[in-house]
Order: structure tokens, then sequence, then C-alpha cells
């Protein structure tokens, strides 16, 4: 039975610097994989009967009073309602819920030339390709983004500690569409060598 739960219903592989979505139904599980190592990913997940509602890092980090979730615990929504629960980490286990999704403005202030990938228009497309358009970007779920905190206050950005094959795993607790970018920061350091893809399997 546990075997049947667990099957993989399908898998999307994302690639360098792209973003893809995903329709998942309550109760299934979605699966994110760093296929070769060292790649942080911007998770986003939204309400599937109205995208206006859409996982609120904000709202989590008050509901579970952490900076991010426990394993058994859930993120919840701008309206307060769970729409993921952490169920496996496969990982060092270094997630962030504090850094915004990179953005064009973003990487021109970093004086990246124009038109260069961006996490928050990765997610634009993504969404587009299943007929859907959000006004802004959500705060996202950076998965295998390590972002310590000093006892001052100072938020560090340390290199993806993630390693091929590692993996976190959330169940849905509403039918939901999940979006994934495989972030092209290519400036600060934060994904480890040159960009490489993520995978997302729906279970």
């Amino acid at each position: 039975m546990l075997g049947a739960m667990r099957q993989t219903v399908k898998r999307v592989v994302v690639p360098a610097g792209e973003g893809r979505a995903v329709h998942v139904a309550a109760g299934q599980r979605v699966r994110v994989v760093d296929v070769d190592g060292g790649q942080v990913g911007d998770l986003f997940a939204f309400a599937a009967e109205d995208v206006r509602e859409h996982l609120s890092a904000s709202h989590t980090r008050s509901a579970t009073g952490r900076l991010f979730p426990r394993i058994g615990e859930s993120f919840v929504t701008n309206r307060r309602r769970p729409i993921l629960t952490l169920a496996e980490d496969a990982s060092p286990g270094r997630h962030d819920m504090l850094i915004a999704a990179c953005d064009p403005a973003r990487y021109a202030l970093l004086g990246a030339p124009e038109g260069h990938a961006s996490c928050a228009v990765n997610l634009d497309r993504a969404l587009a390709e299943l007929g859907l358009a959000v006004e802004t970007t959500p705060q996202p779920v950076n998965v295998f983004m390590d972002v310590p905190v000093t006892e001052d206050g100072e938020l560090g950005s340390l290199p993806s500690p993630s390693r091929p094959g590692d993996s976190i795993t959330f169940r849905a607790e509403m039918d939901c569409v999940v979006a994934l970018s495989a972030c092209p920061q290519d400036i600060t350091g934060i994904n480890v060598g040159e960009l490489s893809p993520l995978a997302v399997e729906v279970m």
C-alpha cells in the first residue's frame, strides 16, 4: 500500500535557469530533487481554485514560530490555510524563507546584462503555460538555499550544501499549483558551479 502511495505519477525536469509548474491534488506528495547538487530552487504554491491565495512565508513563520517549518508542520497561505506540509527532507536541511525571488531589478543592481533570467519571470512563464497569472511575485520557499542568521541579525549567503539526488518532499493539503524555478543566480555564488537542473515529482 505504501509503495502505491509513493508511486510517481508525474516527473518534470526543470532545466537550469528555467521554471515549470504542475497541478497537485490534495493528498498527493510533491518532491523537489536536486539532480546534480548545489542548485537552489524557488518554490511557490497557489490554491488551484484561486491563485490570489498563495503560500505565504510570513504567515507560515507566524504559524510555526520558526524560520522554516519542521517535518510534519504546514506552510500556510495568505488566508492562513494549510497548503503544503513538510513531509520528508533528504538533504542537509538548509532552506530559506527570508530572501525574495530574484527579478530583473535585482540583476540590474548587480550589473547583469538586460534580459538576464530570473525566478520572478520564470514564475510568470511557468504559470502562463497553465493559463494562469499572478499580479505580484510571492516570497518563495528557497529550497537548498543556505542563509544563516547571525546573533546580531545579519543574513549570510552561502553556497548551496545540497548533494546530487538530495530532495525535499511536501504533502498537498489542498488542490494547488506548485511552481519551481531552478534559480538562475550566477553572480552571488549561492549555486555551486554552473547552473543545473532540478526535478519535480508528483506522487
